[in-house]
């Protein structure tokens, strides 16, 4: 009876690498559904994220009196004036209001 359960546990064999081997391919094997969920992760969710928000930054670089924006509140105006922080956007004749740049969301080409 207990060489039985002893048998089971593979001490019998007296091949102790084999077993060695056997837990690490084992704990490969375990390792490899969530490696491979990361590695999905990264390519459908984490890098098109980075990606927008580098091409968002160089938008907001790049804007200029005169652009034509939306902001992330639905508001559509023309850049009064701009600095490192915030720009006057005119939004209706004599209706101006000053925003963060970070809220702009995008500039617009259509009217």
């Amino acid at each position: 009876m207990i060489t039985d359960v002893v048998y089971a546990m593979g001490g019998a064999s007296g091949d102790s690498g084999g077993a060695e081997q056997g837990s690490g391919a084992a704990l490969l094997s375990s390792l490899l559904p969530l490696i491979l969920i990361f590695v999905i992760f990264y390519f459908l969710l984490i890098r098109p994220q980075a990606k927008r928000a580098k091409e968002h930054k160089k938008m907001l670089e790049n804007l200029k009196k005169g652009d034509k924006i939306i902001t992330a509140g639905g508001i559509y105006g023309i850049i009064e004036s701009i600095d490192q922080k915030t720009a006057v956007v005119k939004i209706a004749e004599n209706v101006k209001i000053k925003v963060s740049r970070n809220t702009i969301a995008g500039q617009r080409t259509d009217e």
